[in-house]
């Protein structure tokens, strides 16, 4: 589709100096209307000032949605029950919310008649596979516009310059003490990349970290919490019934006034390079550690097996933007049907950062027997001699093997 065919376009729209670039130059370039859609997904800043800057730069359809709750129920949760964490460490903050804003990119677009949208993922990253990928699976002859992989505004020198020329309404005072860092939030993360962070051996600045105080001064007490699970998600905490969206805001709270959930890791980007990224996860890295918990005292040794086994692929799936993929789709109806036994409580203490599981019980599925498992004489409920004949057979294929070579 050839840019004089584009009539509507529907923006992902922050507000900030690169989308408000980005409207101009679609206005300019294209020659099209533009819809703006900007979504609070809990990255912890005003979206309203987006309004106020899209009316004053013509926008006559303006989206802003709160889909916190959306977020945490429909996409965060789901990614938990599986325990996912992409190679060993990354808990896919950002990559878990990219699906949600390609949808309503493409719902909008229905709703408005528009035959594109836009995004303001680079060319280099990892966003822009998931933005598309999401896009092309809803709505398959959809136009797609990324301005970094057309235009050459390469730098915030010539972003700044290009909003000036042009009339840009960008807040030019607080542009001067713009963080250093490439930077993403939502409920579950922050992210920071570029900078000092470019080289792999420099060690984070602590001036960075916005959401965790440093383990070091972490209280000296421990901080107690009881997480009761319904399926697979928490419902409650200290015994007080929550939403999704209110689980995790006041896991992050807690949880980064307790040094709980930094990270610094080096991953393998889908477009083939490494990256070196700093994270703040507090709420994710609470909800791995007590899931696995309650897992461990009512799931099915096999089936937590094949869980572990499937949850890499699960993960890169996750990251590589394929959400809505049938091989996603199918491993989820497999880990949610799994979790139909997942009830129960977890109590975990918070500690200078680390978080420790000290309690877990279930009165319905709990699959752990006290009369079995006991050191001390379970009255029959276990035949110790029987496991001589168990250890036998096992070493069968071993002791033939042995005689062989001997």
């Amino acid at each position: 589709m050839s840019k004089n065919k584009v009539n509507k376009v529907v923006l992902a729209y922050s507000g900030g100096l690169d989308t408000s670039v980005i409207l101009k130059w679609l206005e300019d370039e294209y020659g099209c209307e533009i819809v703006t859609f900007t979504a609070d997904i809990g990255q912890g800043e005003e979206v309203d000032p987006a309004r106020a800057k899209a009316e004053a730069m013509g926008v006559k359809e303006i989206y802003i949605e709160d889909l916190r709750e959306e977020f945490a129920r429909d996409y965060v949760f789901p990614m938990f029950r599986a325990n996912a964490v992409y190679e060993g460490e990354y808990l896919l903050g950002t990559s878990i919310a990219r699906p949600l804003i390609a949808r309503r990119l493409v719902e909008i677009a229905r709703e408005t008649g528009a035959d594109a949208i836009a995004h303001g993922a680079t060319g280099k990253g990892n966003d822009q596979v998931r933005f598309e990928l999401g896009a092309y699976a809803l709505m398959p002859d959809v136009k797609i516009i990324a301005p970094w992989r057309e235009w050459d505004l390469l730098s915030r020198e010539k972003l700044m310059k290009y909003a000036e020329t042009h009339g840009i309404p960008v807040d030019f005072a607080q542009a001067g003490k713009k963080s250093p860092y490439s930077m993403d939030a939502n409920l579950l993360h922050i992210s920071y990349e570029g900078d000092i962070l470019e080289d792999p051996w420099n060690e984070p600045e602590e001036s960075m970290w916005r959401w965790t105080v440093s383990p070091e001064k972490a209280p000296d007490q421990p901080t107690y919490l009881e997480l009761t699970y319904e399926k697979g998600d928490i419902v409650a905490i200290d015994g007080q019934p929550m939403t999704p969206a209110a689980v995790m805001e006041y896991l992050n709270k807690v949880g980064g006034e307790n040094g709980v959930g930094r990270d610094d890791i080096v991953e393998n980007r889908f477009v083939g390079m490494k990256s070196r990224g700093c994270y703040e996860t507090p709420a994710g890295t609470i909800m791995l550690k007590a899931h696995r918990a309650m897992e461990s005292l009512t799931l099915d040794r096999e089936a937590a097996h094949l869980k572990d086994e499937l949850m890499p692929r699960y993960a890169t799936m996750i990251y590589n933007g394929f959400w809505f993929a049938p091989e996603r789709e199918a491993l989820q109806a497999l880990i949610d049907q799994t979790q139909q036994v997942v009830n129960g409580v977890v109590r975990v203490k918070l500690y200078k950062g680390n978080v420790i599981v000290v309690g877990r019980k279930s009165e319905t599925n709990s699959l752990f027997d006290e009369a079995i498992a006991t050191f001390d004489e379970d009255a029959g409920a276990y035949d110790q001699k029987h496991a001589e004949g168990f250890i036998r057979l096992n070493a069968l294929r071993l002791r033939v093997a042995a005689r062989r070579r001997n």
